[in-house]
């Protein structure tokens, strides 16, 4: 256990630049995964993962859809431990993002999706893991042992080492990741007074909704993840898409929305969708590089990225939020009630 309360999860939220940096160095990795996968010539593709990890694959999904035109599936694992399916898999590509790679259902989906002809590629942060052993290719994202139960170093290493393999898959030599070091570093401490006055605005908040749209959607489902898990905050996440089809009747004056918002077609999507949000009287908190476009109570503005590696930035404030409202309400985000490193789901 930490001593004072927070430490691991500020220490790690701090590690991120230098992480960033350490991956870029590393980049001929994902040039060399990323040669074997293009010359296979995948048909579609299938993302594996759970938890914080399964936000970072659906970041993939976005990814691989747009940049690679591929059509993308997120597995669900427990049709092959609890029901024992064993579909044709020749010729497609098979992602299994796991930060510990020591899930047993994630170790068993990429084992069984090997044998069935997947190309298999592991993503972890732990390079001697069983999940690494298992696949035919591994890429480690070099985040180093977190200590804070919530992932936070560990998430957004994955992002970007997703999207340095999916970048190079198209050919690209990472030009758009390039500057981000540098970046989370300026975000890191531009973002901390806005974080701090959220903190406040919204330590009494008894629910929250978060939102995005395209690559912003893993963001917001992240972000939701992380205050429930070290706030205790009931928060939900829908996408911009969604939040106006039902969930809007929930919210009110009495609901606090954060919105992930970065420059692109998903914030300005994001923004329509908060306009009508907005006019239900709910307490708005946008977060991202078009935060300042958006019609909200209260901002946290984010350095301007491509859209398609902006949620690699876009989370750090959220991640500096949930750590700052756990101990504005006497909690020690270091050691959440009931949470666990690995999750030995089967």
């Amino acid at each position: 256990m930490s001593g004072t309360p927070g430490t691991h999860m500020k220490d790690e939220i701090g590690q991120q630049p230098a992480i960033f940096a350490d991956l870029l160095a590393a980049r001929e990795q994902f040039a060399e995964v990323a040669a074997v996968v293009a010359e296979r010539r995948p048909r579609f593709a299938l993302l594996a993962a759970r938890g914080s990890s399964d936000h970072a694959a659906l970041y993939a999904k976005y990814l691989i859809e747009v940049l690679l035109q591929l059509p993308v599936g997120l597995t669900s694992p427990s049709t092959t431990t609890l029901y024992g399916a064993q579909p044709d898999l020749t010729d497609v590509l098979l992602v299994t993002v796991s930060q510990s790679g020591g899930s047993p259902d994630l170790v068993a989906v990429t084992e069984s999706g090997r044998a069935r002809g997947a190309l298999t590629v592991a993503v972890t942060n732990t390079a001697d893991s069983p999940l690494a052993e298992v696949a035919e290719l591994s890429l480690t994202i070099r985040a180093g042992k977190e200590q804070a139960v919530a992932a936070t170093k560990t998430y957004s290493a994955t992002l970007l080492a997703l999207y340095l393999l999916i970048d190079a898959i198209r050919g690209g030599d990472g030009a758009h990741a390039r500057a981000l070091p540098d970046l989370a570093a300026t975000t890191l401490t531009g973002a901390r007074d806005a974080v701090e006055e959220a903190v406040q605005r919204y330590r009494f908040a008894g629910r929250m909704v978060t939102t995005g749209r395209g690559y912003s959607l893993a963001s917001a489902h992240e972000t939701a993840l992380k205050l429930a898990e070290t706030s205790y905050l009931s928060a939900r996440s829908y996408s911009g898409a969604d939040l106006l089809h039902g969930p809007v009747a929930a919210i009110d004056a009495e609901t606090a929305v954060l919105a992930l918002c970065s420059a692109g077609p998903g914030g300005e999507s994001t923004r329509e969708v908060i306009e009508a949000v907005h006019g239900r009287g709910a307490d708005i908190c946008a977060i991202g590089s078009a935060s300042a476009k958006t019609p909200a109570t209260h901002r946290i503005p984010v350095p301007e990225t491509a859209e398609e590696v902006a949620p690699v930035l876009e989370i750090l404030p959220a991640q500096q939020l949930a750590l700052g409202l756990a101990l504005a309400r006497g909690i020690d985000p270091d050691n959440p009630r009931g949470l666990q490193k690995v999750t030995k789901t089967t």
